[in-house]
């Protein structure tokens, strides 16, 4: 019995010691493409400016109330969803080819994108790249890239 009390201890320890406390959003905060709408046709290279309200942009690390900082999804399936989806939410999105951090409190980037079809996604990161609680995210957009 003690050897499975041990074991559940371990879990628990585990687990807790692996997820952040999750940042509450503002009500009403939105993030969103401030210059690229579903179904653009656009040019390489492609410049994204990020929009936020309701909500202030700060740097990673920054633990200020109401503040995030953005990080853009480039063709991959929405914030939540897919194989780790439940992680990122509670754990921190990843940074690689589909997952762009602007951890200094960047607004806009320029992106070679390859001639076709991308999907892009917003999401407002807290000091510790974790999405608030609830997710402050942008809808999927696709756009075709000539």
């Amino acid at each position: 019995m003690k050897a499975i009390f041990t074991a559940i201890s371990v879990v628990l320890f585990a687990t807790a010691a692996g997820a952040q406390e999750q940042t509450p959003s503002a009500p009403g905060a939105q993030v969103y493409f401030a210059n690229l709408a579903d179904g653009d046709t656009v040019q390489s290279p492609v410049t994204v400016v990020f929009g936020l309200s309701g909500m202030g942009v700060a740097p990673a690390g920054t633990e200020a109330d109401n503040t995030g900082h953005h990080h853009l999804l480039i063709n991959r399936l929405p914030l939540g969803q897919g194989e780790d989806g439940a992680d990122e939410l509670l754990y921190g999105l990843p940074s690689d080819e589909n997952h762009m951090h602007f951890g200094g409190g960047q607004t806009e980037v320029t992106l070679d994108l390859p001639a076709g079809q991308h999907t892009l996604q917003l999401v407002l990161g807290d000091a510790g790249h974790v999405p608030h609680n609830p997710p402050i995210v942008s809808e999927v957009i696709t756009i075709l890239v000539e």
